[in-house]
């Protein structure tokens, strides 16, 4: 989902109020690769920094350009951040200290032209709704998504992690939604060709037919 404007505010009152009651900074780490994969012109993607200065903004091109496993991206630090100086600083030394974060000159050029593109999103809205509908349509409870690539639908027996290991059978492959904070649930993720979306549709029939027949 997206969250709207006045729930940003809500959470941003909440921490300032938390800084002036424990008399300290309160970092905000926003973790925003996928802001532009929003399938509805009418939502907008709320930037933090505009509603909390004590905000780091970590972003990624692998998402909005499509290029899975590509790690190349940035962070942004709010200069009214408190002792941003400082905190700009300690990322630049962590980074050249820990793994792959010195991306070939010629990929940092290409990110640079890509600035305020996008992939094609109308494919993975297409993908949605024809995930979406033919789920549902086959028994399943689904959460429609606001943006990004992934679905979420709950589990047809009480234990996520088996009903997985039973969707294997269908050459279905789910992750456990327990992860993510969703237990009994599992996610899909229909980055795929619109193709794989379609043959999959009839094993999701087969394995809900299977429980079915339990009942």
């Amino acid at each position: 989902m997206v969250l709207s404007e006045a729930t940003v505010k809500g959470i941003c009152e909440v921490m300032e109020k938390k800084q002036a009651e424990y008399g300290h900074a309160i970092y905000l780490i926003t973790d925003e690769p996928y802001r532009e994969l929003v399938y509805d012109d009418n939502i907008q993607v709320p930037y933090l920094m505009n509603y909390y200065k004590n905000t780091l903004v970590c972003y990624s091109f692998s998402k909005s350009l499509s290029l899975p496993g590509e790690r190349i991206g940035y962070i942004a630090v709010c200069e009214e951040m408190e002792e941003w100086e400082d905190m700009y600083a300690a990322i630049c030394g962590a980074g050249r200290s820990m793994g792959y974060v010195c991306a070939p000159s010629l990929f940092q050029r290409v990110a640079a032209e890509c600035l305020g593109k996008t992939a094609d999103i109308s494919i993975y809205k297409k993908n949605r709704d024809l995930l979406y509908n033919g789920l549902t349509a086959s028994g399943y409870r689904c959460v429609k998504p606001d943006g990004a690539f992934y679905l979420f639908v709950q589990a047809l027996e009480e234990d996520a992690n088996a009903f997985c290991e039973r969707a294997k059978k269908y050459e279905l492959l789910l992750v456990p939604g327990d992860d993510f904070g969703c237990p009994g649930f599992v996610r899909i993720s229909y980055c795929v060709t619109t193709e794989m979306i379609e043959k999959s549709l009839p094993a999701f029939e087969k394995l809900a037919a299977e429980y079915r027949g339990q009942a």
